[in-house]
C-alpha cells in the first residue's frame, strides 16, 4: 500500500513538472494572480501552481482600456502588487522561470488589489507604529528615569542649599547680634559726644581758623599752615583750653565718600597741630566729620563749593576758667 502511494505521488510530480517545463527561449504566457513580490521577482499563483516571473528593464506593463480592451496605457512596474491579476507574455528561462516581456493588468482589478493591500498594510503599519510607540515609550521611560535621577540630585542639592542657608542664617543672626552690640556701643559714643559738644556751649571761643582744601584733597596750603601755627601758639598759652576740629566737603560725588574725605581733612589738621603746633592730643576734641552737610555756601557754584571744602578749628576755654 505504501509503495502505491509513493508511486502515485511521483506520477503527480512528473505531471506537474511537465506543465512548467518550458524550453529555454520559448515564448510563453502566464495568467494568474500575484501572490508575492520580492524586488524584480514575482511569484504568480496560477491554476496549475506557482510560477516565478522575472522583471527586466525591458519589461513593459500596461492596462487595457476602452471598449473590449482595445486601448492601452503603459504603467510602471510599481503597480505590480500582491493580489493583482496579471496576464504575462514572456520567454522561458532557466529553472522554469519566465522572463516577462509584457504584463497586462486590468485597471479595475488594480483598484481591488490596492484596496486589499490597503487592508493588509495597515496591519503592518500598525505593527510599525506600535514598535515606534514602544521605542518612544522606552525613550520616555529612560527620560523619566533621568528626570528622577536629576530630581534626586536636585533634592540633594536643595538639602545642601537649605543646610548652607541655615548656616548663613545662624551666621547672620550672630552678625546681627554683633551689629546690635556695635550699635549700642556707637549710641553710647554718640551720647558721649553729644554731651561733650553740648558742654562746649559753656566755653568761650578764644581763637579760630578755617583751612581750605582743593577738590578731593587733604593737603594743607602754606598759608593755612601758618594760620594753624599761630592758632596753636595762642592755645598753648591758655589754661584749660581745648581745640575743636570739624571737617567738611562739597556736594560733588558720593555722600559717603564726602564724609570720609571730611574726616581725613580733620585728621590732617589734627596731625599738623600735634606735629607742627606742639598741641598735646589730650587738648584736641575728637574730629567731627560732617561731609557735605552744614555747608558754608551754596554748592551750585564753584566759589561756593570752594568755601565748603574746609576744616573749622576753634580754640575753646571754659567760661568759669576764663572768668577767673
Amino acid at each position: 500500500m505504501h509503495s502505491k502511494t509513493q508511486f502515485a505521488t511521483l506520477v503527480a510530480l512528473i505531471s506537474l513538472t511537465s506543465q512548467f517545463a518550458f524550453a529555454a527561449g520559448e515564448k510563453t504566457e502566464v495568467k494568474g494572480m500575484i501572490f508575492t513580490r520580492t524586488g524584480e521577482t514575482l511569484i504568480v499563483k496560477t491554476g496549475n501552481g506557482n510560477v516565478t516571473v522575472v522583471l527586466t528593464d525591458s519589461t513593459k506593463t500596461k492596462d487595457d482600456t476602452g471598449l473590449l480592451g482595445l486601448g492601452s496605457d503603459e504603467m510602471s512596474s510599481a503597480v505590480l502588487i500582491p493580489g493583482l491579476k496579471v496576464d504575462i507574455d514572456g520567454t522561458a528561462g532557466e529553472g522554469g522561470r519566465v522572463i516577462a516581456n509584457k504584463i497586462t493588468i486590468d485597471g479595475d482589478d488594480l483598484e481591488t488589489s490596492e484596496m486589499i493591500q490597503a487592508g493588509l498594510h495597515p496591519t503592518a503599519q500598525q505593527v510599525a507604529d506600535n514598535v515606534r510607540r514602544l521605542e518612544a515609550h522606552g525613550t520616555s521611560i529612560s527620560a523619566n528615569r533621568e528626570d528622577i535621577s536629576a530630581n534626586k540630585k536636585g533634592v540633594s542639592a536643595n538639602r545642601e542649599d537649605i543646610a548652607a542657608l541655615q548656616q548663613k542664617t545662624a551666621a547672620h543672626q550672630a552678625d546681627t547680634a554683633g551689629h546690635e552690640k556695635k550699635i549700642a556701643a556707637t549710641m553710647k559714643e554718640v551720647e558721649g559726644a553729644t554731651r561733650r559738644f553740648t558742654a562746649l556751649a559753656d566755653y568761650e571761643v578764644k581763637g579760630q581758623a578755617t583751612v581750605k582744601f582743593p577738590s578731593a584733597s587733604t593737603s594743607i596750603s602754606d598759608e593755612d599752615a601758618e594760620a594753624l601755627k599761630t592758632l596753636a601758639g595762642t592755645a598753648t598759652g591758655l589754661t584749660g583750653y581745648i581745640i575743636e576740629v570739624t571737617g567738611y566737603a562739597d556736594a560733588n560725588g558720593d555722600a559717603a565718600m564726602n564724609t570720609k574725605l571730611s574726616e581725613d581733612r580733620a585728621k590732617a589738621v589734627i596731625t599738623f597741630l600735634m606735629q607742627q603746633g606742639g598741641v598735646p592730643v589730650r587738648h584736641i576734641v575728637a574730629p567731627g566729620a560732617m561731609g557735605e552737610y552744614g555747608p558754608a555756601a551754596s554748592n551750585e557754584t564753584a566759589e561756593g563749593r570752594a568755601e565748603n571744602r574746609r576744616v573749622e578749628v576753634k580754640v575753646l576755654v571754659n567760661k568759669g576758667i576764663a572768668g577767673q
